[in-house]
Parts: C-alpha cells; sequence; structure tokens
C-alpha cells in the first residue's frame, strides 16, 4: 500500500471518529479544535469503531515506519494536518505519534497544542502573522508567511480584548470562538494596568516542574470539588512587561522591557536549556497538588477577578529571569524617522513596530551574537495584518502576549 492511500485512508478514518463524537457532549469542542488544525490533547474516546478497525491492530514496528514516512513527508500545513489525523486513531497511535514529532526547538515545526507553549527553534524564526477585527476586539494569530489568498491558514491562537473598570484583559484561546476560563481550550490572558504602561502575563498551567502552587485564601476562588476536573481554574504569573513613560516625546518610539519568570537567563547561555512542557496537565488537582522538589518561591494563582490583589512573589530556582529589551532603532535623515531592518518582514511605519533582544550583563556570560539575535519581531505589513516571527527561547503563547501588550493605548508612552 502506498503512502498516499495510507494518508487518505487515515482522513477518512479521521471523519469518521469525528462524526461519533459529534454525537457526545464534546462536540462542539471536537469540531472547533478540527477547524482550527488541533488535536485535542486528551486522548479522544476510543469509539466501537475504532476498536474494530484494522489499524488499531497494527505491528509497532509496522506502525512506527508508516507513522515516521508521514512525519517526514509533510512537513507544513495543512499538509501536515495527517500527523494529528494519525494521533487521533487510538491510543497506541497517539503515543507512537508523540514519540515521533519532535519539539519546535528541534525541529522547527509546530504541530500539538503543547507545541504553542514550547520554545521555537534557535537558528530560523517561527514566521505567523496576527489578523486583528476590531470590530469583535479579536486577534487571531496564523502560521504562515502572510495571509493567503484561500484564507486556509492554520490558526494557532486567538484573543479577544476585554475591557475593564480598572484594567484590560487578553484571553488567549486555542480557538476562535470560546474564550471562556471554563473551557479547556483556554491558555492563558494578558492584563494591563490602568494606564496599559505595565503587563502581566498569565498562564493556565504551571510554567515548570519545580514551582508550588499558592495556597493562601486570597487566591483561590474554587475549592477543586467545586471545578470540573478538566477546567483551568487558576492562572500563573510567567511574565511582565513594562513600557516607559514618554510624557514629553522627547526620547523616540516606545521603549519595552520584559522580564520573563519562566524562563532564566541560562537559557540563553551555552549549553542552557529553557522549561519545555510536554503536556497540558490533565486535571485541577494536579495544577494544585504540592511537588517535593521545590525550592523556588510560590508563583502568582490569579483568579482572574479584578478587584482580587496579586503580588508576584515567583523566583526561579536556577538563577535570574530572561530581561528583554527593545533593539535601539536608528534615525534616519532622508525618512525622518527612526528605522529597524526587519528583513522585509514589516512594510508598513507604526508605533507598534519592535525588535526584542536579550538584556543581559557582562555578568552573565552571554555570547556577543547572542546578545544582537532578535528574539521575537512584531510589525505591520498592511490595514489590520501584522508579522509576528518568533525563535528560542521564547513560545507561541509568549510572544503573542508580549504582541498584544502593543494593541492597548498608551498615550503617556508615545
Amino acid at each position: 500500500m502506498s503512502l498516499k492511500s495510507i494518508m487518505r485512508e487515515l482522513k477518512e478514518m479521521k471523519d469518521g471518529i469525528g462524526n461519533i463524537s459529534k454525537r457526545g457532549g464534546e462536540s462542539k469542542l471536537w469540531r472547533s479544535r478540527t477547524r482550527s488544525h488541533v488535536a485535542p490533547d486528551e486522548a479522544p474516546p476510543e469509539s466501537e469503531f475504532t476498536e474494530q478497525s484494522p489499524w488499531a491492530n497494527l505491528p509497532p514496528e509496522l506502525l512506527l515506519d508508516i507513522i515516521q514516512r508521514v512525519e517526514e513527508s509533510e512537513t507544513a500545513w495543512p499538509a501536515r494536518a495527517v500527523v494529528v489525523f494519525c494521533a487521533a486513531v487510538c491510543r497506541s497511535w497517539r503515543e507512537i505519534t508523540k514519540e515521533i514529532v519532535r519539539t519546535p526547538e528541534q525541529c522547527g515545526r509546530l504541530t500539538f497544542p503543547i507545541s504553542l507553549k514550547q520554545p521555537g527553534p534557535r537558528e530560523s524564526p517561527i514566521q505567523c502573522y496576527i489578523r486583528r477585527d476590531r470590530a469583535t476586539s479579536t486577534y487571531l494569530l496564523f502560521y504562515g508567511l502572510v495571509p493567503s489568498d484561500g484564507e486556509n491558514d492554520k490558526l494557532l491562537l486567538a484573543a479577544r480584548k476585554v475591557r475593564r473598570a480598572t484594567c484590560t484583559d487578553f484571553v488567549v484561546s486555542l480557538v476562535a470562538d470560546d474564550f471562556s476560563r471554563a473551557s479547556n481550550t483556554y491558555v492563558g490572558k494578558l492584563r494591563s494596568n490602568f494606564l496599559g504602561t505595565k503587563f502581566t502575563i498569565y498562564d493556565s498551567q504551571p510554567p515548570c516542574d519545580s514551582i508550588i502552587p499558592s495556597t493562601t485564601r486570597s487566591n483561590h476562588r474554587f475549592h477543586s470539588k467545586q471545578v470540573s476536573p478538566r477546567l483551568p481554574a487558576c492562572n500563573y504569573s510567567i511574565g511582565t512587561i513594562t513600557y516607559e513613560l514618554n510624557v514629553l516625546r522627547t526620547r523616540g518610539p516606545r521603549r519595552m522591557h520584559c522580564i520573563l519568570h519562566s524562563i532564566p537567563v541560562s537559557a540563553i547561555q551555552e549549553g542552557g536549556t529553557a522549561p519545555t512542557p510536554s503536556a497540558f496537565p490533565q486535571s485541577f488537582d494536579e495544577q494544585l497538588s504540592p511537588l517535593p522538589s521545590s525550592k523556588g518561591k510560590e508563583p502568582v494563582m490569579d483568579t482572574s477577578s479584578p478587584n482580587i490583589p496579586a503580588t508576584p512573589v515567583f523566583s526561579l530556582g536556577s538563577g535570574e529571569p530572561l530581561a528583554l529589551k527593545n533593539k535601539a532603532p536608528r534615525w534616519h535623515e532622508q525618512l525622518q524617522c527612526w528605522c529597524l531592518n526587519f528583513t522585509g518582514r514589516v512594510t508598513v511605519a507604526s508605533v507598534k513596530n519592535f525588535q526584542l533582544v536579550a538584556a543581559v550583563e557582562p555578568s552573565h556570560n552571554v555570547s556577543p551574537e547572542e546578545q544582537e539575535k532578535v528574539i521575537l519581531q512584531f510589525g505591520k505589513i498592511g490595514k489590520d495584518i501584522f508579522t509576528m516571527d518568533y525563535r528560542y527561547p521564547l513560545s507561541a503563547f509568549q510572544a503573542l502576549a508580549i504582541c498584544l501588550s502593543s494593541f492597548d493605548t498608551k498615550p503617556a508612552c508615545e
């Protein structure tokens, strides 16, 4: 049997599993994730159709060879959806697929939802674009250089802007039609202060395994028994973004400073590594269970209520957190504006355009090449269309959160 026929049958089987799942209580979630080419991180219920299929009983050696060929042949979306189809056949297929598919840092490709919280590649950046919808206050992150004509680009993440009395929230989800924290498509959020000069990034899961979640009364909104086991009931502070005040407008474009508490500065040193989650937490109880190996301080667990105060007390046991800063632009005399080399990825001048590099001290022992490397690049290419290119040690979610801060109004910083 040829590889094309195998992939064709996998697609037919995937459609069959999707039709069966529509009769269940999770039909909305399944259809939403299918449209955006994202596989559910939990294995779907193994139906009678799947159990009786001959695909579920293939010898492990043959199954491994098939999935390896599929993974190597389909490297770009939407064709890479067949790799997701392999993981949706049954439990054994999913386990082997997860063993074969490498992280974005290793292969430079995005496959499963957890890839969006894993560091990007070290060499060439992952190139994406953001589409803004002013009418619905939503921001959609797509995988690709620029929007395609058929609008069949892969949706990675979606965010919705929610204005509150004292702050602004950007809620991030895996799908574009469900931004509820009571959904397992919830990824995290970005929250600003009243002036829009300081932002806090919250993740729906602990940023690394060495963290003990806070158990103080002020940081708990629900008892674990009051919430469905799969609902993310807490937010963990993983970073802050600060914009310098520029009331007199005498210091050029915006200046921003990012502190990523979940990434140590040692990650960009020679031989360093960044935290890489392997899966989403399976239950709320798992998020709240203390880990005996922890020696760091407690992270902030935000309850999504603007009236509940939260003071960051996060620290990394492995050293200082990674700091990012604006790459300094140069003044162009002929154009009479500030300029940066975006390598053709940004075509429209905007106050939102920026490039971020590591802000390190000589004592950090970071090579000059690494200090000059652009970790995150964001800029405008058309009306409500922006490019976003990120690389190691940032993840897609962290990069999007930083870019979303640029969309908020900052009259005192421009």
